[in-house]
């Protein structure tokens, strides 16, 4: 399972699950709220159990377990939690079946984190942990299990791919752009993203953005924001050498625009997240008729709008894209409007007719899907990603 806490991503409004199904999911729900308090101590139970089940398995994680802390576990349990909400949890655990094959993942792999997972929780609850619970994170987690599988089995592209850095270039002291080409063609689509390891940071896998569509010569580049207490960002920003090899599982993710529904579009990015409305736009401009999209792209200061510049360009020359930079504090730019992204898009109303495509931090996805909802956008017309940044 991935290592990193993830959630699918909102396609409509659920359907009511089966009177079954609530009863399973109450009972998992119910138990982890007992147990979440210790998660120290259900995430050492956790490891120490597979790796004593499963001993390869310890090859997938990095030498540092410090640095792993608490992800796997926490999303383990998001996507167990998630069972009653199929139409979104199947696309998602297949996209996450077949990103696992870059780490040699087996079938027994799978039977032992189940029995990991289930064995810490089973230590922690106590007498907690009755037959009825035990059953209902056993069928949960068979599930989720067999998806990922099926979709693993199925897939005929390799596990990963490897790339070689051909320009490394500071944007500014905390921001870098990476120009990566392939050894062999990656064949992602405008708007996903890709699981990453550099090598300064061994088996500590990142989902990173391209910012350009697919190109002829297959090259890649990314936009790379240092963060505090980031292991892999502040590595890439500060140590990437070009000629370093760099390894991508399968391309992920839902983003993109339908040029044939008739809807509009309205694209919401934050800082680094604006790099697959670049990649989005670029595919966009390969033609001559769009529908209108409206670009709202944010950060805190003027300085975290790097990429503004280079939009406003492409607005110039393309009538169908609009560009409003937004600020939460400091000086006012000219066409641009000052608070959240959450704030300054709702205030232009519910976005009837359009489609809604949201990138950035987790804190800003959540706030900006949440204020849209309560404004009146509809469920359904709302896009965003499941990535954590670093």
């Amino acid at each position: 399972m991935t290592a990193d806490p993830v959630s699918p991503v909102p396609r409509s409004v659920h359907r009511e699950a089966p009177p079954a199904v609530a009863a399973m999911v109450r009972l998992i729900r119910d138990s982890w709220a007992k147990a979440e308090p210790y998660l120290p101590e259900v995430t050492q139970f956790f490891y120490g159990m597979l790796f004593t089940l499963a001993p390869a398995t310890r090859d997938f994680f990095p030498i540092n377990m410090e640095v792993q802390r608490n992800r796997m576990v926490r999303a383990l349990v998001h996507v167990v939690q998630m069972v009653d909400q199929p139409d979104d949890l199947v696309p998602f655990l297949r996209q996450l079946g077949r990103d696992h094959r870059k780490f040699g993942v087996v079938p027994n792999h799978y039977e032992a984190v189940g029995t990991a997972l289930l064995a810490a929780m089973k230590t922690q609850l106590g007498p907690g942990w009755t037959d009825e619970v035990e059953r209902a994170w056993a069928e949960a987690f068979t599930i989720i299990a067999r998806q990922m599988q099926e979709a693993a089995a199925s897939d005929t592209n390799p596990p990963n791919w490897s790339a070689r850095v051909a320009e490394h270039r500071r944007l500014s002291w905390d921001l870098a752009m990476v120009r990566l080409e392939p050894e062999q063609h990656v064949p992602f689509r405008a708007g996903q993203y890709l699981s990453v390891e550099v090598p300064q940071r061994p088996r500590l896998w990142r989902y990173l953005s391209p910012a350009n569509a697919p190109r002829p010569d297959g090259s890649l580049e990314f936009h790379i924001r240092a963060i505090d207490g980031g292991w892999v960002s502040r590595a890439v920003v500060s140590h990437t050498q070009q000629g370093d090899v760099w390894r991508f599982g399968p391309p992920v993710g839902t983003l993109g625009v339908d040029r044939d529904s008739g809807r509009d579009v309205l694209m919401v990015a934050g800082g680094t997240g604006v790099a697959p409305m670049q990649s989005l736009l670029d595919e966009l401009g390969q033609w001559g008729e769009n529908p209108k999209v409206y670009l709202f792209y944010g950060g805190r200061t003027r300085e975290d709008l790097y990429a503004l510049e280079g939009l406003r360009v492409i607005a110039s020359a393309n009538p169908w894209l609009t560009v409003t930079p937004v600020v939460e504090s400091g000086p006012g730019l000219a066409s641009g409007e000052e608070g959240t992204l959450a704030d300054v898009v709702t205030r232009h109303g519910a976005w009837p007719g359009h489609d809604v495509l949201v990138s950035g931090s987790p804190a800003m996805i959540r706030a900006t899907v949440s204020r849209m909802l309560v404004a009146g956008t509809a469920l359904d017309r709302i896009r965003y990603d499941p990535f954590t940044i670093d």
